[in-house]
């Protein structure tokens, strides 16, 4: 069951902003990924970007994927469990 949550921006606080509120709500899915709060995933579910389009933005701010080794290990241990590899 999908649901969502509504909060209010002044529209003073938008036009001092002076971004739309696209911009600011890709904003807000960029910096919660980059403090790890959200995963790339709900990310750039947030943030209405496909898949490419989000990772490119990421780059385009320096902001790494949070992928390190232990991740990487612990893909391939679930993949070779689920016979992919």
């Amino acid at each position: 069951m999908a649901s969502t949550v509504s909060f209010d921006i002044p529209r003073e606080v938008l036009h001092a902003s002076r971004m739309t509120e696209d911009e600011l709500r890709c904003e807000l899915a960029l910096h919660l990924f980059e403090e790890d709060k959200l995963s790339f995933g709900k990310a750039r579910e947030l943030s209405g970007m496909s898949v490419w389009d989000f990772q490119q933005l990421l780059g385009s701010r320096g902001i790494p994927v949070h992928y390190d080794v232990e991740s990487y290990e612990n893909d391939r241990e679930t993949l070779k469990q689920l016979g992919r590899i």
